[in-house]
C-alpha cells in the first residue's frame, strides 16, 4: 500500500499576506489560498490531544494531518470541509534514501 492511496482527503493550504491599510495605516491582514486541493488525511487525536507550547501558552493540537513533500510552515493554515485549522508544527518523516511525507499537528482556529 502506497502512502497517496491513504490520502483520502483534500485540504487547502492558506498562506498569511498583507491588505490594503486602513485609514490609521495598518495593513488589513489576510490569508490568501496557497495551494488548493492538496491530497491530504486528516486525524483527531485518539490520545486527547499532544500539548505545544507556542510562545509563553500552551496549546493542544487535537488533530493531525498528513501531506505529501509540499511548501507547509508552522505560518500557514490548512482548510479542510470548510473548517480552519492553525499548524503548530511540522514534522518531516523519511526513509533511509528520501523524505516520504510530513506531518502537522492542528488545532482549530475558533
Amino acid at each position: 500500500m502506497s502512502f497517496t492511496s491513504l490520502l483520502k482527503d483534500t485540504c487547502t493550504v492558506r498562506r498569511f499576506s498583507e491588505g490594503v491599510a486602513d485609514a490609521y495605516g495598518t495593513p488589513a491582514k489576510t490569508w490568501a489560498d496557497y495551494l488548493t486541493d492538496q491530497a491530504c488525511r486528516l486525524e483527531a487525536s485518539t490520545s486527547g490531544g499532544h500539548e505545544f507550547k507556542v510562545g509563553a501558552e500552551v496549546v493542544v493540537a487535537d488533530n493531525r494531518l498528513y501531506i505529501g513533500l509540499v511548501d507547509i510552515t508552522e505560518q500557514d493554515r490548512v482548510v479542510i470541509n470548510s473548517i480552519t485549522y492553525e499548524i503548530l508544527l511540522v514534522e518531516n518523516f523519511a526513509d533511509a534514501a528520501t523524505n516520504q511525507h510530513k506531518r502537522c499537528w492542528l488545532k482549530v482556529v475558533r
